[in-house]
């Protein structure tokens, strides 16, 4: 009999001890990063070596400074040439391919290439986030410590995850928004043997960075007030604006990169270019350059005028767009939250100038544009309104946060099929889940489900018998299979039709005869699914169901056929249409 499912067992304990290590080995891979990122920026813009995390929109190389970017274009192109290929982009849907398609193997080089490479593009002046390499990098650290173990494919993966959510951590101090990251984007599910370690993994991470850089959020802001009805109506339609803005800068990311794949040269030259324009809109707005994350706090503490940030929310997007359809390496939130959040700060300033009645504060509408405009693109949803509220501290602005993402994800899910995060293997093949339910087969019990009429046979009679019986064209001989009891009606195994028509027997054979190995059965108590998993790994297409008391007495036979019929009441309760109240009784 299968055994019954059972969600933890001693194997998460040794899967979360070794969590717990990568959290924490992450997390100093993250600072080394950063600290690489800020040595290369320093090198390249300012001419000094020095590991400080610094902006480059301070230097002072004019019309040169165009080149940078083109430089480690170049640089970036060659590494992607003749290292991976899968260094290009920003990481994440290279990981979902290989949770879904590769066991959660990622090959060992890319836990150095993709890190180098994004510390090279960025610190050259690229427009993206450190979050998304180091992300990268945690999930292909985490498989590669799994490849180097004995371990599932379940657990592989939930190493990977646990690697990736603790990058994401020790980058923002949003340790819960990284949870929810990984099971939105990377596990595909929410089990406790999976989510657990992911957990511990991101708590371990998020104390190493504490350690390391302090525990202040990562977005300081002053205190907002709680808003009012009006304004939180505001802020929901905000939320549907930036849905459609969402929407349109997937598209326009995905439209750059078609164009890139048209052109006449080797992809190699791709970043090179995406550089020369990363350059030129660095030239006219220094503040597009790097990472950004200062400027994503000045417009959330409103800090910046409203032309500046209608600059920055324009330029930023031509920026960061051309460079990652160009395939350099690069992560994808930080540019979303400084578009997202410039936007909504202008939006904000707008609407408190035109209509004061309604109490709108900028500061509350740049942030819950940041959060709706990753719901909308990644339609993670979740992690979207929790990583603003954990990097800025905020609470009351998670009730804004929560009706603006809802928002954005609505809109995009109606507008867009795929995401920002999954459009690009979809178009290589790749089947991703969207939606994550409750195993159907799981909630019933086979005793719910199950034939309790079994047409069953005798140990004692002959083949004779049979055939003559089977001739009958009776409807209980058109059953594929039948269980064989003794006179006493205890279960000895089960034939299947064809036996019963092997021409090589003879007559006097006995039916009893035929039984090769003992029966394989299934408790009433079990679950379809543990039902299921028995058959596919039997190799058969019935069990026969015993009760507890008395394993050796036959109460029925559950099939492939009542498994795919289980699911009738499903489907009709998704599809059917019905009203209850205000129906008259059959019986009134």
């Amino acid at each position: 009999m299968p055994r019954q499912f059972r969600p933890l067992d001693s194997r998460v304990l040794w899967i979360s001890f070794v969590a717990m290590l990568l959290g924490g080995a992450v997390a100093v891979v993250a600072k080394v990063l950063t600290r690489l990122i800020g040595l290369v920026t320093n090198i390249a813009f300012y001419g000094r070596w020095s590991f400080d995390f610094v902006s480059p929109a301070a230097n002072h190389l004019g019309r040169l400074a165009i080149l940078v970017p083109v430089i480690g274009g170049l640089i970036v192109g060659a590494m992607a040439r003749w290292g991976s290929r899968a260094i290009r982009g920003h990481g994440i849907p290279e990981a979902m391919e290989q949770v879904l398609l590769n066991e959660s193997r990622i090959p060992p080089r890319i836990t150095w290439l993709k890190p180098v490479s994004s510390a090279i593009a960025i610190g050259t002046g690229g427009p993206f986030g450190a979050e998304g390499p180091i992300i990268a990098t945690g999930g292909a650290l985490g498989s590669l410590i799994a490849q180097l173990m004995h371990v599932t494919a379940d657990e592989r993966k939930t190493l990977l995850a646990s690697g990736a959510a603790a990058g994401m951590a020790a980058v923002f101090s949003a340790p819960i928004a990284a949870v929810l990251l990984s099971i939105e984007l990377l596990l595909f599910e929410r089990r406790a043997r999976s989510l657990i370690p992911v957990a511990l993994a991101t708590t371990v991470g998020t104390g190493v960075r504490y350690l390391l850089e302090g525990n202040q959020p990562m977005f300081p802001m002053p205190d907002m007030a709680t808003p009012s009805l009006p304004a939180l109506a505001v802020y929901v339609i905000l939320g549907l604006i930036v849905g459609v803005v969402s929407v349109g800068v997937t598209r326009l990311t995905y439209a750059i990169e078609d164009g890139f794949e048209k052109l006449p040269i080797h992809w190699m030259w791709w970043p090179a270019l995406g550089g020369f324009v990363v350059g030129i809109v660095g030239y006219f707005m220094p503040l597009t350059l790097g990472v950004g994350y200062t400027n994503i706090a000045a417009v959330l503490a409103g800090q910046m005028t409203l032309g500046v940030m209608l600059a920055l929310c324009l330029l930023k997007l031509l920026s960061w767009s051309v460079a990652l359809g160009s395939g350099t390496s690069g992560g994808t939130l930080a540019p979303l939250f400084t578009i997202g959040g410039a936007l909504g700060g202008v939006l904000g300033i707008w609407l408190a100038a035109a209509v004061p009645s309604l109490h709108i504060d900028p500061r509350m509408s740049a942030l819950v544009c940041m959060a709706a405009i990753f719901a909308g693109a990644s339609r993670a949803f979740l992690t979207s309104v929790v990583f603003a509220f954990e990097t800025t501290q905020q609470p009351h602005g998670l009730l804004p946060l929560l009706g603006a993402c809802a928002a954005a994800y609505l809109i995009s899910g109606l507008l867009m099929r795929n995401t920002i995060m999954t459009e690009k293997i979809v178009r290589r093949g790749v089947r991703v889940p969207s939606d994550y339910a409750a195993d159907y087969l799981d909630q019933i019990y086979v005793r719910d489900a199950c034939s309790r009429e079994v047409v069953s046979l005798r140990a004692s009679q002959t083949f004779a018998e049979i055939r003559a019986w089977l001739t009958s064209d009776a409807t209980a001989t058109k059953h594929q299979g039948f269980p064989v009891v003794d006179d006493n009606g205890q279960l000895l195994g089960v034939v299947t039709r064809r036996q019963l028509y092997d021409a090589t027997l003879s007559d006097e054979t006995k039916v009893g005869s035929l039984i090769q190995r003992p029966p394989l059965v299934v408790r009433e108590d079990h679950t379809l699914r543990e039902a299921a998993d028995h058959m596919v790994e039997a190799g058969v297409g019935r069990l026969v169901v015993v009760s507890r008391e008395t394993p050796h007495r036959m109460l029925g036979i559950v099939t492939r056929g009542d498994l795919l019929a289980a699911h009738a009441r499903r489907l009709r309760e998704a599809r059917e249409l019905s009203r209850h109240l205000g129906k008259k009784s059959p019986s009134a």
